[in-house]
């Protein structure tokens, strides 16, 4: 908490500082450069142009003393907020030895002294005993505000001038009070029944925290005076039941007999999640009859996992709205912790994404219900900061701490944050310090590591009972009103319970029809059905005209020109080839002719990472951009294609929640390469192969992993295949490794063109984009769609086949070369291109041409304990009579090898080895 400047308040070090500052502001630490900033040194005649050496002792205010307070000013907007009274278990506010009059300079003989301050209230006069007194109101009081850190000045004074110009003593407000003690009265009623009434059920409690309600009725009431319509929020397990009932008005009934022991969700082909994981959706009505979309996304366990996949939902809903300029509609809420807000790494990648192009959403509000515990690990040993939000300094938030104990404070902040929001369209953090009346869980006895801890909050009136005493005793309620509002709570609660038992327990699962408000998505079943993806020349030849086509005056660059533009125009001329890259931007510009906007996002993704998409063109003088599919859009179709900032786990998550709120859109996210999704596991494993079972979320979103044996390395070879297939049950999610340009033209549009979203899951190649062998010809983009199984051309007649070898992705090259190079006549080959769902019957039927066939080899590039082998031996051993042979490299504990040398040893062997295995 120490500033290098606040060590010594003397005139003689600010003089100096002060004046270097003005000869160049970048002379002196960025620290001093904001205290001067907001003010200029010295009394009214300096105003008037007289200089420090013709102030005399007439001087109505001694100019060391003037220096003095306009430090004491700045001391407590920079420091305030480090003895507010913030914590509802502290008996007395911290003690700040920099904000002490000794280190201030200021002397006991002085404090009755009338002085003013230019850059203060518009220089009304206190003495400076009232002057302290007015600044630890404002900065001091159960709230306090970090917003000093803030570089731009115009942002730091519109806070600074909300904050020192509001009414220090503001008249009562009966219906107001009245509302925020209904809210933390009804959360604390229900808790406390779920508590009784289901004893020893885990609930993640929200006792102690109990003003979190508050903050969430607040914002809604000003949403729409602030332009708001929609609400997307986040947060984990703590107090999510409560905000269920009773901020989003999730049915008791429902949330009652979810505790049941023999409750069985109604899903359909999933196993569902538990009550504190599920999402909501609502309509909720505002004082005034306003109206406010809510929608509380499902989540795991995995605490801020949830934070991206919200921020992606929200920009999906802007774009829906068309709020895409202003993204004042649509307001993305957090709800945190402050261990994992402090703890998750996650929250620094979100943080860091929210003002980025492609991913910003105009702000988010978090709130923090910060209990100062994290299951059972204190602050000291949670983490190496003051407090638990430093993270968000670096994106400058403003940060508003505030005493969960004191309902009006919480509601002035979560006003002024809410307004800096809509005001600036920037990220805002509401820290609501509070405490947790119980263990982690309801069957976790806290008492064991906190004992003492744990004594003080057992004695610790609730915070209705505080807010309770504080409205009687100020006159805006009556005991007799505030009991009779318990009653009503109480008897809303009891009747709800009733009616589930009186209309017993559903227990039957398969009903596909969801409850009100539920977030599920029911889709029809999986299919292999083949659909037709194919497009006309005509659309073919506009595709390639706009790819290939500059704007006037436009200096593409010479190489530019010579890899990409001129080989594409003459490969449409030809009628091919068309390379990989080809084939993916007529999938693109092919669905922006149909309507269907298209979004890929990654590390490098405009270029590629391996240069060979050039989806965004740059003049070779100015850099002005040019990006040639944005001419094809038609209706809402847009192409956006972004260079995601050095993140996977925040980035695919984001795009995941995109994928979610605009399923019509094709949505791509796409790694640098494939090992790089390593660093986004939990947003795998939690979300897209798993959300649909859960949460009966669907997803259409495309993972194009770059994945492929070149001798690169352990950490540029594998997209770790064998994971996303050891995951794949129920139709979750599709797994292919596609041959040609043409199935990856033809696999991207069936994406969009079927009537269910299924997550796909692509192994995209790398020397693959450049192989001779691995082009299409443009009858094979105008006719048909994708096959999940290939057969390839033979050297001799089916019936002569011996030898079966099974495949997938680029390996299949490395055979065909090897085969044709040997004029094997008697070897077929087999592709399968998507690995799961696996097309049984037709792999079988193409199995079956080879009748006279004894020998069945699965080969693959990847290590024999990783890849498809143990996924796919299964599935084959069903379709060839005579089991399957492994041709592939040895087990392994790391996926490559790092010498170039040993891996082409290691591929020959394996492509000669499924000619004899």
């Amino acid at each position: 908490m120490r500033f290098s400047f606040a060590n010594a308040w003397n005139a003689q070090l600010l003089d100096t500082n002060y004046a270097n500052w003005r000869r160049d502001p970048s002379s002196v630490d960025a620290s001093w450069a904001a205290f001067f900033e907001g003010f200029e040194f010295g009394s009214a005649n300096h105003k008037n142009g007289a200089t420090a050496d013709t102030v005399t002792a007439a001087t109505a205010i001694d100019l060391s003393l003037q220096t003095r307070v306009d430090g004491l000013v700045y001391a407590y907007r920079t420091l305030g907020h480090t003895i507010a009274t913030l914590d509802p278990l502290e008996d007395k506010a911290p003690e700040q030895p920099l904000l002490s009059l000794e280190e201030l300079k200021i002397k006991e003989s002085e404090l009755d002294t009338v002085v003013s301050s230019r850059y203060f209230l518009k220089g009304k006069q206190f003495t400076v005993r009232d002057l302290i007194d007015t600044l630890k109101k404002i900065y001091s009081s159960n709230f306090g505000v970090e917003f000093m850190h803030i570089q731009n000045p115009k942002v730091r004074n519109w806070l600074r001038e909300r904050l020192e110009n509001r009414d220090l003593n503001p008249p009562v407000n009966p219906p107001g009070q009245k509302l925020r003690l209904r809210s933390v009265l009804k959360a604390e009623k229900f808790e406390q029944f779920l508590h009784t009434r289901f004893v020893g059920q885990k609930r993640f409690s929200l006792q102690g925290g109990e003003s979190l309600m508050v903050i969430l009725n607040t914002v809604l009431e000003k949403c729409p005076s602030l332009g708001v319509s929609d609400i997307m929020m986040g947060m984990a397990h703590r107090g999510r039941l409560t905000v269920l009932a009773n901020f989003l008005h999730k049915s008791l009934e429902h949330l009652f007999t979810e505790f049941s022991e023999n409750y069985i969700p109604h899903l359909d082909n999933g196993d569902g999640d538990v009550k504190y994981h599920l999402g909501y959706e609502t309509i909720r009505n505002t004082a005034n009859g306003d109206k406010v979309h809510v929608n509380l996304a499902p989540n795991p366990s995995h605490l801020e996992a949830v934070d991206p996949v919200v921020e992606g939902k929200a920009r999906a809903r802007q774009r829906i709205l068309g709020d895409t300029e202003e993204r004042s509609r649509v307001l993305p809420l957090l709800i945190h912790g402050d261990a994992a807000f402090a703890g998750q790494g996650l929250v620094a990648e979100v943080l860091n994404m929210s003002q980025l192009p492609g991913y910003e959403t105009g702000g988010t509000l978090h709130i923090i219900v910060n209990n100062q515990i994290g299951f059972t690990t204190l602050p000291p040993d949670a983490r190496s900061t003051a407090y638990c939000t430093d993270v968000a300094k670096m994106i400058e938030a403003p940060i508003f701490h505030v005493n969960g104990d004191d309902p009006d404070s919480v509601a002035f902040v979560t006003e002024l944050a809410f307004e800096f929001r809509q005001e600036f369209k920037r990220d805002v953090v509401v820290d609501m310090y509070c405490y947790r009346r119980y263990g982690h869980n309801e069957g976790d006895e806290p008492a064991f590591t906190q004992p003492k801890l744990y004594t003080e909050i057992s004695d610790h009136p609730s915070v209705s009972r505080i807010f309770r005493e504080k409205l009687t005793a100020s006159g805006s309620l009556s005991a007799t009103e505030i009991e009779e509002l318990e009653k009503l709570l109480q008897t809303d609660l009891e009747t709800a319970l009733a009616n589930v038992k009186t209309k017993g327990e559903r227990t039957g699962k398969g009903d596909r029809q969801s409850f009100a408000g539920s977030t599920a998505i029911f889709q029809p079943t999986y299919t292999h059905a083949t659909v037709d993806t194919s497009i006309s020349k005509e659309t073919l030849t506009r595709i390639v005209n706009a790819l290939v086509t500059v704007p006037e005056g436009f200096r593409v660059q010479p190489k530019i020109k010579r890899i990409l533009l001129d080989p594409r125009a003459k490969a449409l001329a030809n009628g091919g080839p068309y390379d990989w890259a080809f084939g993916e931007a007529l999938a693109f510009g092919a669905l922006l002719t149909e309507g269907v906007p298209v979004r890929l996002s990654g590390q490098d993704s405009r270029r590629g990472t391996f240069s060979q998409r050039h989806s965004v063109l740059y003049d070779a003088e100015t850099r002005e951009r040019h990006i040639p599919l944005k001419a094809l859009a038609e209706g809402d179709a847009r192409f956006c294609v972004y260079n995601s900032f050095l993140s996977e786990a925040a980035v695919l998550g984001f795009d995941y929640g995109y994928s979610l709120d605009y399923p019509s859109m094709l949505t791509l996210w796409e790694a640098q390469f494939g090992d790089f999704a390593n660093g986004a596991q939990v947003i795998i494993d939690q979300f897209i192969v798993s959300s649909e079972s859960k949460w009966q979320r669907p997803s259409g979103l495309v993972m194009l992993l770059p994945h492929g044996y070149e001798g690169q390395g352990p950490e540029h070879s594998s997209a770790r295949l064998e994971r996303f297939l050891q995951l794949c049950a129920e139709d979750n999610i599709q797994v292919a490794n596609v041959t040609t340009p043409a199935q990856y033209f033809h696999i991207l549009r069936r994406q969009v063109k079927r009537d269910f979203r299924k997550p796909l899951v692509l192994m995209t190649p790398k020397s693959l984009l450049r192989q001779e062998l691995c082009v299409s010809r443009e009858e094979d983009f105008t006719n048909g769609g994708f096959q999940e199984i290939l057969d390839a051309p033979l050297l001799g007649r089916p019936e002569h086949i011996t030898r079966v070898i099974f495949c997938s992705g680029k390996v299949y090259y490395d055979l065909l070369k090897y085969r044709d190079a040997k004029k094997i006549t008697d070897t077929a080959f087999i592709r399968i291109e998507q690995l799961y769902p696996v097309a049984l019957e037709k792999l079988d039927a193409i199995v079956d041409r080879y009748e006279n066939a004894t020998h069945y080899v699965w080969c693959q590039e990847e290590p024999r304990n990783m890849g498809a082998w143990t996924h796919i031996a299964p599935y084959l051993s069903k379709v060839t009579a005579h089991g399957v042979a492994y041709a592939g490299r040895h087990a392994s504990a790391s996926t490559a090898v790092g010498s170039k040398a040993w891996h082409d040893r290691q591929q020959n062997e394996l492509i000669q080895e499924a000619f004899r295995v």
